[in-house]
């Protein structure tokens, strides 16, 4: 269950800005100095809730940003948990959640607000995550589903583009999705309310698909906006390795056993596995092919090896 939204504090704020971080002491100054440069709404307030870095994050937020509000956790608690503590002391109309990895454009943060205002029944919005070159990253996110797991999102996208938007198509409309990528996106305080915060069971990964399912079940919607644009430097504030890969199958799993029942939790688990040997086996082929010579088809068949070792043994 998806927990209740603490009790906070009411005022005049209209936007927290909630930024949760990790030992990214370099991208959570950028990501602030964009905050500071781009937010010309004076009715907002900035959140950090460390995780017990200890790479002097908070020294960097004491002498370059003083005026933020900061929660200093003694562990990593994260994403979910340490969103839900910013949620319990936000005075703001709307939070929005960033990445330390995220860097505002001038008035994206206006736009998604501005939207909110316009669509009371908006409980997410998010705008159109760049690479650092200017081109486009997925902003948007499908509810897991038998479909979705057991055919190549790609294609999906290109047969059913409705139902399945994706950044290969370009929109100049705001569009409902099912979801936000949760590197920047704004919340409703009022269906915070309603629906609950984030489930502190997920670590990671699909706390934010799972809220938005949870509102959808609500009655409540989500809207990506294309034209409010947010930089994203994609993966660098959690990394690439084995364990956020096992944290992201786990999370995945805990939403598909979470809102399903047994037979389909089943049937979604074998699909996932079937996929996963033959991602194995494709790359042990090409492995054995090359002789082991090439870094990245013989990482690539390590890390499935991993996967399908942990799905053995959690299995």
């Amino acid at each position: 269950m998806n927990q209740p939204c603490p009790e906070s504090q009411t005022g005049n704020i209209d936007i927290s800005l909630i930024i949760v971080n990790w030992n990214t002491k370099d991208l959570l100054k950028n990501c602030l100095t964009s905050v500071y440069q781009t937010i010309k709404n004076p009715n907002s307030e900035v959140i950090v809730v460390d995780n017990a870095s200890s790479d002097d994050s908070l020294l960097m937020l004491k002498q370059n940003f003083p005026q933020t509000i900061l929660i200093s956790n003694t562990e990593n608690k994260g994403f979910g948990a340490a969103n839900n503590q910013a949620f319990a002391v936000m005075k703001g109309k709307y939070a929005l959640l960033l990445n330390t990895d995220a860097v505002l454009t001038d008035g994206a943060v206006a736009k998604l607000r501005d939207f909110a205002e316009l669509h009371p029944a908006a409980a997410i919005v998010c705008g159109q995550l760049l690479n650092a070159d200017g081109s486009k990253q997925n902003s948007i996110a499908s509810f897991p589903g038998l479909m979705t797991l057991a055919t190549n999102i790609s294609i999906l996208e290109y047969l059913f583009p409705q139902k399945f938007p994706s950044k290969k198509y370009h929109h100049d409309d705001p569009i409902e999705v099912d979801s936000a990528i949760g590197a920047c996106m704004l919340i409703r305080k009022k269906a915070l309310d309603e629906v609950g915060v984030f489930d502190e069971r997920y670590f990671f990964f699909f706390e934010e698909t799972d809220l938005a399912y949870a509102m959808h079940q609500a009655g409540w919607k989500t809207y990506h906006i294309p034209d409010a644009c947010i930089y994203h430097l994609q993966g660098q504030s959690i990394g690439n390795n084995i364990r956020s890969r096992i944290e992201f199958y786990r999370s995945r799993y805990q939403f598909l056993r979470k809102w399903h029942s047994r037979p389909y939790y089943i049937c979604a688990g074998g699909i996932i596995f079937l996929r996963l040997l033959i991602n194995w086996t494709a790359n042990f082929v090409m492995t054995a092919v090359t002789l082991g010579l090439f870094e990245r088809i013989r990482q690539k068949f390590i890390v499935y090896s991993r996967l399908i070792l942990w799905h053995l043994k959690t299995g």
